[in-house]
C-alpha cells in the first residue's frame, strides 16, 4: 500500500520511486530489453526517430521503455537528448533515386518499371487478432530474391519525361537551407522549412489534416504516385579531403503524391507535386505528410487559401506534438493565484447581478 508524502521535494522524489516501479511492473515478468524493443517494436521506434528529429534506434528504444510507451514522450525525450548534441556539419542531400528498395508502390499505373514490390506491409492483412502471436509464434522464412542491379526510377520522372508533371520545385541557388532546431519559425516560410516542420510534426495532426483535404476541406485530388520504403547512403562532405564520404546508410519512407493538374495561358495543363520523406517505415505519416505538403502550396499554384490545410501558419503552429503537449499539460502545474484572481472577480460580478435584480424586483413591486 502506498501513502502520500507530503512536502514539496520528498513527494515528487517518492513521485519518481512510484514512476520507476510502475515503469518496471511486475519483477515476476522478464524485463523488456531496448533490442526487443528496436526489432519487434519497429514502427514505434521509427515513429520516435522521425519526430523526434533523432536517427538512433537505440536511443529511440530507450526513450520508449523510459516512456512507458508513451510515444508524445518518447518524442520528447529524443528532442531533448539532441538539443545537447554538437553538430559537426550537415550531410550532402540523399538520393532516394539510388535506395535499396524494401517495398516500392504506386496507384496511377499496374506495371511500372521495377515492378510493384509490396515488402512488409498491413496492406493485405485481414485486421484479425493473431492469437498465435500470444503463445510466441515462430512465423515461416518468406522468399527471397537477387536485388535488381539498377535502382528503379520514380513514377514522378516517368511522368515528368512526358511533361505530365510539374517540375520538382526548386530553390534558388546559393539560398541557404533553413533549420527550424536552430531559427525559430516565421512567416511566410519557405517550402524548405515547411517540409521540415512537417517531417516534425505529429503523425495524428497529419492524418486529420491530410484526411480534411480529401474531404472537400482545400483542393486536393490526390493519387499516391509512388511509396518507397528502403536504405539510403548518407554521405558527409570532409573539407580536409576534398570529397564525400559514405558515413552508412539509414532507411528512409518517401511518398510522391500526384495532385490536380495545373496550367496557364503559357504553360500546358499538367498534375503537381506533394512530397513527403520520413524517417523508417512510415507510410502513413509520409502519405499524410505529402497530402498537407501539396495543400499548403495553394497560395504559390494561385488557388485561393480557404481550408485550415492550407493555412501556413495554423499547421506549422499546431503540428509539434511536443510543444502542443507543453502547452496543453501546463495546466497541471500549480495556477492558485491566477484562479483566485478570477474566482474573486467571478463572486464580485455575481454579487453586483444579484443586487441588480433584487433592485429590479424592488421597482417592479414598487409598480
Amino acid at each position: 500500500m502506498y501513502v502520500a508524502a507530503k512536502g514539496g521535494e520528498r513527494a515528487i522524489e517518492n513521485a519518481h520511486r512510484l514512476l520507476a516501479h510502475e515503469r518496471r511492473g511486475d519483477p515476476d515478468v522478464p524485463e523488456i530489453t531496448l533490442a526487443q524493443i528496436s526489432e519487434q517494436l519497429a514502427l514505434a521506434v521509427d515513429r520516435v526517430m522521425s519526430e523526434g528529429s533523432l536517427y538512433d534506434r537505440e536511443l529511440a528504444s530507450l526513450a520508449i521503455k523510459q516512456a512507458r510507451g508513451d510515444l508524445i514522450e518518447a518524442i520528447f525525450l529524443a528532442r531533448a537528448f539532441r538539443a545537447t548534441l554538437p553538430r559537426f556539419g550537415a550531410t550532402e542531400p540523399v538520393d532516394t533515386g539510388a535506395m535499396q528498395v524494401q517495398r516500392r508502390i504506386s496507384s496511377t499505373f499496374k506495371d511500372i518499371p521495377g515492378g510493384q514490390i509490396l515488402g512488409p506491409t498491413f496492406d493485405y492483412t485481414h485486421r484479425l487478432l493473431d492469437t498465435q502471436l500470444a503463445d510466441g509464434f515462430v512465423p515461416e522464412q518468406p522468399a527471397t530474391a537477387e536485388p535488381a542491379d539498377t535502382a528503379p526510377p520514380r513514377v514522378t520522372d516517368i511522368l515528368s519525361r512526358d511533361g505530365l508533371i510539374e517540375a520538382s520545385p526548386q530553390a534558388e541557388a546559393g539560398q541557404p537551407v533553413g533549420d527550424l532546431t536552430r531559427d525559430p519559425l516565421s512567416f511566410p516560410a519557405d517550402r524548405d522549412v515547411r517540409l521540415q516542420n512537417l517531417a516534425r510534426a505529429d503523425e495524428g495532426f497529419l492524418l486529420a489534416l491530410g484526411y480534411s483535404s480529401q474531404r472537400g476541406y482545400g483542393r486536393n485530388h490526390p493519387f499516391a504516385g509512388e511509396i518507397r520504403f528502403g536504405e539510403v547512403e548518407v554521405e558527409f562532405l570532409a573539407e580536409e579531403v576534398g570529397f564525400s564520404v559514405p558515413l552508412g546508410s539509414i532507411a528512409l519512407t518517401e511518398c510522391q503524391m500526384v495532385n490536380q493538374f495545373k496550367g496557364s495561358a503559357t504553360e500546358g495543363p499538367c498534375f503537381t507535386r506533394g512530397y513527403g520523406l520520413v524517417f523508417g517505415q512510415s507510410e502513413r505519416k509520409a502519405m499524410s505528410m505529402a497530402l498537407v505538403d501539396r495543400s499548403l502550396r495553394a497560395r504559390e499554384l494561385g488557388e485561393e487559401a480557404l481550408a485550415p490545410a492550407q493555412d501556413e501558419e495554423f499547421v506549422m503552429s499546431h503540428s509539434d506534438n511536443v510543444q502542443a503537449t507543453g502547452f496543453v499539460e501546463h495546466l497541471k502545474l500549480p495556477h492558485y493565484v491566477d484562479f483566485q484572481s478570477e474566482l474573486g472577480l467571478l463572486r464580485e460580478l455575481r454579487k453586483e447581478f444579484f443586487e441588480s435584480q433584487t433592485e429590479l424586483a424592488m421597482q417592479e413591486a414598487a409598480e
